[in-house]
């Protein structure tokens, strides 16, 4: 009998910070929920965090995922912009970690490699195979389609753990 898991995909933002909450079970994806955490930009940096915890902890309570999946930050030109995003990862992962989850983190090459077939892959390629994989989604912006994304390559690499360590408890 397989196996049901829920995961929660983030895609970390300070302004905008996309989530996605799928179900997998055996190879089977099914979507469940999407959206976006959006925090204003005339806000202070401290309030904008909060705004964002309080969001993430309502998802993870509301979706109860048994796993989260969450967007490694890239190298950005602008450093400002690298340590605003760090800061919003920062939040993802603590919240996941305060609810007791297991957490994993991708590169945004892995992610798309694992939804596209191509590392490199643009954001309407993601959106169009998002799309494709989780029929039922409807998303409003490219946050969200990246979180279900995110949710997407751990479920798949999930799958794979699960098989690999089903053969190794056979030898």
């Amino acid at each position: 009998m397989a196996v049901t898991i829920r995961i929660a995909g983030f895609d970390p933002g300070l302004s905008r910070t996309g989530w996605g909450v799928i179900e997998v079970t055996g190879s089977k994806l099914m979507h469940i929920a999407n959206g976006v955490i959006a925090t204003a930009a005339s806000l202070p940096l401290a309030e904008r965090l909060a705004i964002l915890h309080s969001g993430i902890r309502a998802v993870l309570v509301e979706y109860a995922p048994q796993d989260v999946a969450v967007e490694q930050a890239f190298v950005a030109k602008d450093p400002l912009a690298a340590l605003k995003l760090g800061h919003a990862r920062a939040i993802a992962l603590l919240a996941a970690a305060e609810a007791g989850l297991n957490i994993a983190e991708y590169a945004p090459n892995h992610i798309k490699k694992s939804v596209v077939g191509v590392g490199h892959a643009d954001k309407i390629q993601v959106q169009a195979m998002v799309r494709r994989l989780l029929p039922t989604a409807r998303f409003e912006t490219a946050d969200a389609a990246d979180a279900l994304a995110c949710a997407i390559a751990h479920a798949h690499l999930a799958g794979t753990n699960a098989r690999m360590a089903a053969l190794l408890a056979q030898c």
